[in-house]
């Protein structure tokens, strides 16, 4: 396909921008992003007109307008959908919130105030993007994998995701965890460090914490660097405190 054909199957969702084995593990679709990138060469810069004027953005990758039909809820306020992304029915999009080229959100997820979801991201069904979450994007190097968030995950406010960290099924993350893959995740539940960018278990409740720095200067400063703590696996309880609106979607 060149480049319209897929900006449109994006759209559709037919085409993604990152594939799952039937292993369960996730990689890039180069074909899909190297042809992003090329819409971005052939793409002039322009003037917008409308609710738009005064932006000025690549003419073939202006923002994406919804209608009753597409059952995708865009509360006014500042929010934008970018060419090439597949936003499905029954996402809700509070303002103001961003969605990327070559992003997928799938049906009945959030995405609330203040929140991104980058380049190539993939969002699976039923997932909360709280306030102020940053889901990092990724098109250069063209091999590498974007940022997953598998169906049922709760991502609270101020979390930020970046370096294409799999975020599992019904993981949920507290207010302010940071992942990449240099933050250590520590299983306080199993008594094990995770591997450096390994995925985020399934069920995983991930809190912020903090490590003491070993060596040299900074241990004697009593300095410590920032980690992710997986203090728990959802149970009942937390689901009963986490268990999603259906009358908001």
């Amino acid at each position: 396909m060149n480049w319209q054909e897929t900006l449109t199957a994006l759209e559709s969702g037919s085409v993604r921008a990152a594939e799952q084995s039937s292993c369960g593990n996730w990689s890039a679709n180069v074909d899909v992003k190297q042809a992003i990138l090329s819409a971005f060469k052939a793409g002039d810069n322009t003037e917008f007109g409308g609710i738009y004027q005064g932006f000025v953005d690549k003419h073939n990758l202006p923002a994406r307008e919804f209608s009753v039909s597409d059952n995708v809820r865009m509360v006014p306020g500042g929010s934008s959908v970018r060419r090439g992304a597949y936003v499905a029915p029954g996402v809700i999009i509070m303002p103001p919130a961003y969605i990327n080229v070559g992003a997928f959100v799938d049906s009945g997820t959030m995405i609330d105030s203040h929140a991104l979801i980058g380049s190539c991201a993939q969002v699976g069904k039923n997932v909360h993007v709280s306030a102020a979450v940053q889901i990092g994007g990724v098109l250069e190097p063209i091999g590498a994998s974007p940022v997953i968030i598998e169906d049922n995950a709760f991502l609270s406010a101020g979390v930020i995701i970046v370096e294409g960290i799999v975020v599992k099924k019904g993981a949920v993350l507290a207010p302010g965890v940071s992942l990449s893959a240099s933050v250590p995740v520590y299983d306080c539940v199993n008594n094990i460090m995770l591997e450096k960018g390994a995925d985020i278990p399934e069920n995983a409740v991930v809190v912020p914490g903090t490590r003491p720095i070993s060596g040299g200067w900074a241990e004697k400063q009593g300095l410590n660097m920032a980690c992710a703590l997986i203090v728990k696996y959802r149970d009942e309880k937390s689901n009963a405190a986490l268990e999603l609106e259906a009358v908001l979607r």
